[in-house]
């Protein structure tokens, strides 16, 4: 189903191949993935962190240096999920220590950073299913259809990445809301970004309709890679997307947790329905 915008234009809504009937967020799927969402974004709270760490969030008002701010979050990230100290988590020997050591946030946003297909991206989309109800719908090619081998594959890679770890998905829970903590701190008079995303074939993604050459209304994956740079997107595709994106939508930014990430130049975007157009310079 449409809905009408008071500019007259077609807003797709979220199809239902893309969402889930149920997520673990304050707005549902259909709302959260709408086209209507990244014209007007409002904050997305996930369930359960506020009752755990609003303390924490409430200390971080009081730290005026972001540097000083990323210490605090890892520090609660080493304290809540003791991962200096595997075995007090339940971990006996050490082959279990290392495995285990090495599935944490940090652990899958570097993997990403690699390979954006890898078994850490899978984790990573499986969250964004789970808290936010968005269907990942590629990982190493197209997963829509749920009985093909290649969905079999992303299932299989993602109970790998999260067997035998240590609330990997509580993990992802603290960092998408500390992001939106500093987001919302250092660009409060803002709900959008423009990002850039560089891409070979736009016939790849599902477009729901191209109101205007060079512009299409399309359906992203449930995670995505931008760039605040069009030149670093170029690198990635020959066409270059343009898009406002929400705010309440970045999981992970540059600059966030400095010091942490080498290359950490992406923003990690979770997906739904986006308008998007080329971006051409000197043309708007």
């Amino acid at each position: 189903m449409n809905e009408h915008t008071n500019d007259g234009e077609m807003a797709a809504a979220l199809p239902k191949f893309a969402r889930l009937p149920i997520n673990r967020c304050n707005l549902p799927p259909q709302i959260l993935g709408s086209l209507t969402f990244q014209r007007h974004p409002t904050a997305l709270c996930l369930d359960g962190v506020e009752a755990l760490h609003g303390r924490f969030f409430a200390e971080l008002d009081g730290i005026d240096d972001a540097l000083q701010r990323a210490a605090a979050f890892n520090a609660l990230m080493q304290a809540a999920f003791v991962l200096d100290a595997l075995d007090e988590a339940g971990l006996e020997n050490r082959a279990q220590r290392v495995r285990r050591g090495n599935a944490d946030y940090l652990r899958l946003l570097r993997g990403w950073m690699f390979d954006a297909d890898g078994q850490e991206a899978a984790v990573l989309k499986s969250w964004v299913e789970s808290r936010f109800g968005l269907v990942s719908l590629s990982h190493r090619g197209s997963i829509r259809d749920t009985g093909s081998a290649q969905y079999q594959r992303y299932l299989a890679a993602r109970a790998q990445g999260l067997y035998n770890t240590n609330a990997l998905e509580a993990q992802l829970d603290l960092l998408y809301s500390y992001c939106q903590y500093e987001l919302a701190r250092r660009l409060p008079q803002q709900q959008h970004l423009t990002l850039y995303r560089g891409t070979n074939r736009i016939e790849e993604y599902d477009v729901l309709a191209k109101p205007a050459p060079h512009r299409w209304i399309m359906v992203l994956n449930n995670l995505n890679s931008f760039s605040d740079d069009p030149e670093r997107a170029d690198e990635f595709g020959d066409i270059v997307l343009l898009a406002r994106v929400p705010k309440a939508k970045v999981l992970f930014m540059p600059g966030l947790l400095p010091g942490t990430l080498r290359g950490e130049q992406e923003y990690l975007v979770i997906g739904g329905v986006y308008e998007t157009r080329r971006n051409r310079p000197g043309i708007i």
